[in-house]
């Protein structure tokens, strides 16, 4: 019987984690994968504190998020990920917002 290391797929349950730029386009802060690459290289999104420049950096819940968007700076902790892009009310389940 083979056994089981650190590194197998079944020794630990795994954390959910997301691209970046889906993330965002789930949770409606952006409307395209594409808008959301933009402005993650643009350098308008921080993840816990420090900048991010590439779309496919994975987060997960308890993140922090610092997003300087056109029409406002918005600071989020993520709660979730998503599957697909829904309706509002489930986008807003993914996040809350930090005063």
């Amino acid at each position: 019987m083979p056994r089981r290391g650190r590194d197998h797929p079944e020794a630990a349950p795994a954390v959910e984690r997301q691209r970046l730029d889906k993330w965002l386009v789930y949770a409606r802060f952006v409307k395209t994968r594409s808008v959301a690459g933009e402005t993650i290289a643009a350098g308008r999104v921080r993840l816990n504190g420090a900048r991010v420049n590439k779309p496919d950096k994975e987060i997960g819940a308890g993140d922090v998020l610092t997003l300087a968007l056109p029409h406002a700076t918005v600071v989020v902790r993520v709660l979730d990920t998503a599957e697909r892009r829904g309706p509002a009310s489930e986008a807003r389940d993914l996040y809350e917002e930090i005063a």
